[in-house]
């Protein structure tokens, strides 16, 4: 990780409670540093944060393979897990998105920090996403108070489900310290079936059709003009679904992808690399049949590259610039993230999508509960 300046190193999690309560200050919890360019810059007014190096807290705690369970130190990063995984062919269904090819940032991604952006890649559709993956943490809140939610059993449904709200929270309720994740058996193979499409309402159509089928679909998207549609499983299977699924869509130009290269075009998908060189990049979620519509209305202001994945429930839209009443005056229904810009712009546009006011007033509650004193990343959504 490049050095920081301003930055504090807890031993463990005592030492972790003691900074958080003796702190006079906002502070910024990081563990690869991949992910500071999402959501707005934190304490940005008031000139920074002082960073909570979070390193102590690496490592895996417990795997047993046989229960499908795994809990690791929040700053472990997602390659030490894959390599761990793959060894008993074993995954994180959610397909974690790897941001530092579109953001340009460098470091090593974490567990920590993958599920408190909750990033998870096209496998959602058919997996969830990484909030339903996550049975249980260990965190200290803003008052610097240790504590523990759920467990290392999948069936963990008594009482408020806190791990919940920790996936996708980005950092402003606690520090986690240590999660206990859900995993499941990878697939022996996959393959994936390219559709030249003429627009991308006919794409999505043809999405739609497939993930309704009885095929299991593990990955549906639109990419330059082409829809992509991964089936996934043991290699019987895999290849007589293919086939079956190319019958019934009927479609006369068809090119399919082995599981290498469909495995490469898939990890792009997820990290979209194809908008790579986009100096600005939003996160759209919506309705799948609203999508085609939505990117057409932006598009009649300004030029933009969009990707299309999740059936065309999510939308990354490329721009020169924000454009945001554009993006978020043109969304019917969904929300609009602005994902990628430069610390500038994300200060002055909101960066999320402005919520209702009873949901708003509802988050506000939540995060008074967990940090009354607005200590740990204040300002970043």
């Amino acid at each position: 990780m490049t050095d920081l300046p301003n930055r504090l190193r807890p031993r463990d999690e005592a030492d972790l409670a003691e900074l958080v309560r003796s702190a006079s200050g906002p502070l910024e919890p990081i563990g690869g540093a991949t992910k500071r360019a999402l959501g707005a810059p934190v304490a940005f007014e008031q000139g920074g944060a002082t960073l909570l190096d979070l390193a102590a807290f690496d490592g895996i705690v417990a795997y047993e393979p046989a229960e499908l369970t795994l809990t690791v130190g929040a700053a472990t990063s997602l390659g030490v897990v894959q390599r761990e995984l793959d060894a008993k062919q074993q995954m994180l269904a959610f397909e974690p998105m790897d941001p530092r090819v579109l953001l340009g940032s460098v470091g090593t991604p974490t567990v920590g920090g993958t599920v408190a952006a909750a990033l998870s890649g096209p496998r959602r559709i058919k997996s969830g996403g990484a909030r339903d993956h996550l049975l249980g943490l260990k965190a200290v809140n803003g008052r610097g108070e240790p504590f523990k939610a759920g467990g290392r059993v999948v069936k963990n449904v008594t009482g408020y489900d806190v791990p919940k709200l920790f996936a996708g929270s980005w950092g402003t309720l606690g520090v986690m310290t240590e999660l206990t994740l859900k995993v499941l058996p990878a697939p022996e193979t996959e393959r994936t079936l390219l559709i030249d499409a003429d627009d991308a309402s006919i794409a999505i159509s043809i999405l739609s059709r497939a993930l309704g089928s009885s095929h299991e679909v593990a990955g549906a998207a639109v990419v330059n003009g082409r829809a992509a549609i991964r089936i996934e499983g043991f290699g019987p299977s895999v290849a007589w679904r293919v086939d079956a699924l190319a019958r019934e869509l009927g479609a006369p130009t068809i090119e399919v992808l082995d599981a290498d290269i469909s495995r490469a075009f898939w990890r792009d998908v997820r990290d979209v690399r194809p908008l790579a060189t986009a100096p600005i990049v939003w996160r759209v979620s919506t309705t799948p049949s609203l999508a085609a519509a939505f990117v057409a209305r932006v598009a009649q202001t300004t030029s933009l590259r969009a990707l299309y994945d999740w059936g065309g429930g999510l939308i990354w839209l490329g721009l020169d610039a924000p454009h945001a009443d554009a993006v978020r005056g043109a969304l019917v229904d969904g929300h609009a993230m602005l994902f990628k810009a430069p610390a500038e712009i994300r200060a002055r546009i909101p960066v999320f999508q402005p919520a209702p006011p009873t949901l708003a007033d509802l988050e506000r509650r939540v995060k008074q509960s967990f940090d009354p004193d607005n200590r740990l990343n204040p300002g970043r959504r």
